[in-house]
């Protein structure tokens, strides 16, 4: 690609994402919709081919996936809560070895909490400020949430009719290259969640059969946790193994948690080497270094939604750059015609 047509896509997508910013949750909640509907549409296509009509293949696949949520929650709560209370239980015991520790290196733990008090209530404007902002923010989750379902219903449902109405209102010379676009874009985004579901369902069932072997609590929510931090490349697949070393560690203990962080490195060397090249496919394959830069910049811009959205969105930038593009048609000249004969003179 030559220079001056990357500094114009960076110009571009400067200026595009200025003018989303300013409306930002309307901008992600439609993103979201996109990506929701990229992945239970299939199913929906599927039931409208065995021959029911589009509300009722709507109808099936949200309140199934519905029902499957709530068989989720009620199946996650009740291990949770008893897990909790088991962990809180280790914790205690942790604390009381910290507590030794401390002291036979000289330090004095009341101490040390009386200046964390301090310090907490000298920054206790500052903490409700943030708090503030905490709650801002997680009104406007749900409210994207709740508007982000609604649109993935409705696109679902027709979401090609309004494809084309919006197609037509662009110059009828522009009107396939829209299209072919959209199509690129929305196939992209399709194989990348997809992907993404069967690439976390895999580690998350590998983490929770671990974990749930070595007798460590909250495993299901654990596997749960890794699943979604699928979603957030590498990122969330280190916050998820992380965590799932401290819980081990507060649990049972130094041998078990290093067998955890042993088993979470297996499986990411599985997801990158095996599982990711054969279902993302190298189309979707991207640097480690440009997911990352794209996850800062997504959450700068929309916090955790935007990292969240970061690396599927960089995808589809990425395979808009490597799509070929058509020849144009050679322009060939035709032959000059000879002069018309006249009639000869008698």
């Amino acid at each position: 690609m030559e220079p001056w047509r990357l500094l114009g896509w960076i110009a571009l997508a400067a200026v595009v994402g200025f003018c989303l910013y300013q409306v930002g949750t309307i901008v992600v909640a439609i993103v979201v919709g996109v990506f929701i509907t990229a992945l239970v549409l299939p199913p929906a296509r599927w039931l409208r081919k065995r021959g029911l009509s589009r509300a009722p293949a709507t109808a099936i696949v949200y309140v199934g996936g519905l029902v499957v949520a709530a068989g989720l929650i009620a199946l996650l709560v009740p291990p949770t809560i008893d897990s909790v209370e088991q962990l809180r239980v280790s914790f205690g015991k942790v604390l009381d070895n910290l507590y030794k520790l401390t002291h036979e290196f000289g330090f004095d733990p009341r101490k040390l909490a009386a200046q964390a008090e301090q310090y907490l209530s000298a920054q206790g404007r500052q903490i409700a400020t943030g708090a503030l902002a905490g709650v801002r923010t997680a009104g406007e989750i749900v409210v994207g949430a709740v508007v982000a379902f609604v649109l993935s219903v409705y696109f679902v449902h027709g979401g090609d009719r309004l494809f084309r109405w919006l197609v037509e209102l662009a110059p009828p010379s522009a009107r396939p290259h829209i299209t072919e676009t959209a199509r690129l874009a929305f196939g992209v985004i399709g194989r990348y969640i997809r992907g993404v579901a069967i690439v976390g369902a895999v580690e998350g069932f590998l983490i929770g059969m671990t974990l749930w072997i070595l007798g460590v609590p909250i495993a299901l929510p654990l596997a749960v946790l890794t699943f979604v931090g699928a979603f957030l490349p590498i990122v969330g697949a280190f916050t998820a193994g992380l965590l799932s070393a401290v819980v081990a560690l507060v649990a049972k203990g130094w041998i078990v948690m290093l067998i955890v962080v042993g088993v979470t490195v297996a499986i990411g060397q599985l997801e990158g080497h095996v599982l990711a090249p054969q279902i993302y496919g190298k189309a979707l394959a991207l640097p480690s270094a440009i997911i990352l830069i794209a996850i800062a910049v997504g959450s700068l811009l929309w916090g955790i939604v935007g990292a969240f959205l970061a690396a599927p969105v960089t995808a589809v930038i990425v395979a808009l750059l490597h799509r070929p593009r058509a020849e144009p048609t050679p322009v060939t000249l035709a032959p000059p015609r000879p002069p018309p004969a006249t009639p000869a003179t008698t």
